[in-house]
């Protein structure tokens, strides 16, 4: 009896070959392609996808309505800067698929013996190539999630609630810090209340000795430090802590640091410098889906000692539980995660890093950094633009000046006409209390004709809010 989900061999190499037509002429037009989808809205798209459920299968013609996915998405083409979002390269869509086809559980060596050894291979190569030899780790769906896992890590090594529940503890990150790291206190019980957020100086940077202060103004007040959050790269301005003074700070009051590297952890392969004192972090977290240029869903954390995972998530029902002590074979994702079923993202990664190898990806990530500079000169050659921020990695805050109307409100129309003119895709940060058009380059194909546009297409777009 051949059961209802059943696909013969040749109709799926059929699928598939159609498929894989379909993506590798999408990827051909992709760099001409709009920035962003030509009069498109919300009634429009649900009005294509909001169908009923079929009750019978509707075979081949289930694919019918990828050409309209498609054309109603924002494409990940040359001139995308919007947010921190990596570019997805083929390769890595390759080794997503390969993966899928296998559908390995990568939560134990017991349950996908391939999968666990190439995430634990990955990991290693991962922690020796920003520096942190000898850190372990997972990978993760993004950085929040490893964000929440490093938290969770520094209050149960320095405020234990596993056992008995939450008593109160005290993490500092700066006012720039990405929103995850408040919302992973409000998630382990801490409170939003717990966090103290620390100015930043001129360069957007932590304030060390403000961090200070209030470490022992909170000691005074007999409450509880538990962790120092740097940023390796905030969300707005790219800025980076300066981690080696934070780190002192932290081991001379026994506090966890972690670092929030989601964002440029990863461009220590290019400018190492710029990321001292990442090595003696108690927990990092990075994301291969930004700069490594991966399928979204694919973050990491890395972490000096894997006892301090096992103190935070170990809990595993007689199920679960491994019956071998075999250090390989014995070995469990989910005694050191928050996972238990978990993908195994380590194969696209995996592919691209042996395809391309590690130079490709130092190369592109410093042709990112490098870009960044150019259009930042580019900016602060135009008498109209006023650059807002130094430019720390690849995010460069600008506004449109010329005017002598309600600045934010003119820069809040150009963005959304940027936008709608399809040419390149901006987003927007608040700086120093002021509205900011925000390019952020995460984009292996980017070049630097893309990056010149961003000034053209902004200048026409105020041209035409100003009629």
């Amino acid at each position: 009896m051949q059961r209802p989900l059943t696909l013969s061999s040749d109709d799926f190499r059929a699928l598939a070959h159609s498929l894989s037509d379909f993506t590798a002429d999408y990827l051909e037009r992709l760099p001409a392609i709009r920035s962003y989808p030509e009069d498109i809205s919300g009634v429009a798209v649900e009005k294509l996808f909001c169908g009923e459920i079929p009750l019978s299968g509707m075979g081949g013609a289930a694919f019918d309505l990828l050409p309209e996915i498609f054309e109603n998405s924002r494409p990940a083409c040359p001139r995308f800067f919007g947010y921190v979002f990596g570019s997805g390269e083929p390769i890595a869509a390759l080794g997503q698929f390969a993966s899928v086809v296998l559908h390995q559980n990568a939560t134990a060596w017991r349950s996908g013996p391939s999968a666990n050894a190439i995430e634990r291979t990955v990991i290693r190569w991962l922690s020796s190539a920003i520096g942190c030899d000898g850190f372990s780790g997972s990978l993760t769906v993004g950085g929040s999630s490893a964000n929440l896992m490093g938290v969770c890590m520094a209050r149960e090594a320095k405020a234990p609630a596993n056992q008995t529940g939450v008593r109160g503890g005290i993490i500092y990150c700066s006012t720039e810090a990405h929103m995850s790291n408040t919302k992973a206190a409000a998630l382990l019980g801490l409170g939003h209340d717990s966090v103290r957020l620390i100015p930043v100086d001129d360069a957007f940077r932590m304030r060390t000795d403000v961090l200070r202060e209030t470490i022992e103004r909170d000691l005074a007040a007999n409450l509880k430090p538990i962790a120092v959050v740097a940023s390796a790269g905030t969300t707005a301005t790219g800025s980076i802590d300066p981690i080696r003074e934070i780190a002192m700070i932290c081991r001379e009051h026994n506090l966890w640091l972690h670092v929030d590297g989601a964002f440029g952890a990863l461009a220590s392969l290019a400018i190492p410098k710029a990321f001292e004192g990442i090595d003696v972090a108690d927990s990092v977290s990075l994301d291969p889906h930004k700069w490594l240029y991966q399928p979204t869903g694919c973050g990491c954390l890395l972490y000096r000692d894997p006892a301090d995972a096992r103190r935070a998530f170990s809990h595993s029902g007689d199920y679960a539980r491994s019956l071998t002590n075999d250090p390989i074979e014995g070995f469990a994702f989910f005694e050191e995660s928050i996972e238990l079923s978990r993908p195994f993202r380590a194969l696209s990664l995996w592919l691209s890093l042996r395809y391309f190898g590690l130079q490709a990806f130092q190369q592109s990530i410093s042709d990112d950094l490098h870009l960044a500079q150019v259009l930042a000169s580019f900016i602060d050659a135009e008498p109209k633009l006023e650059r807002l921020a130094p430019v720390a990695l690849s995010a460069v805050c600008f506004r449109y000046t010329a005017s002598s109307g309600d600045l934010d409100d003119l820069n809040r129309r150009i963005l959304d006409r940027v936008i709608r003119r399809g040419r390149v895709y901006l987003s927007n940060a608040t700086i120093h209390g002021h509205f900011a058009l925000r390019a952020c380059i995460v984009n292996h194909r980017t070049v630097e004709s893309d990056v010149h546009d961003v000034v053209t297409e902004v200048l026409a777009a105020s041209a035409e809010v100003a009629v």
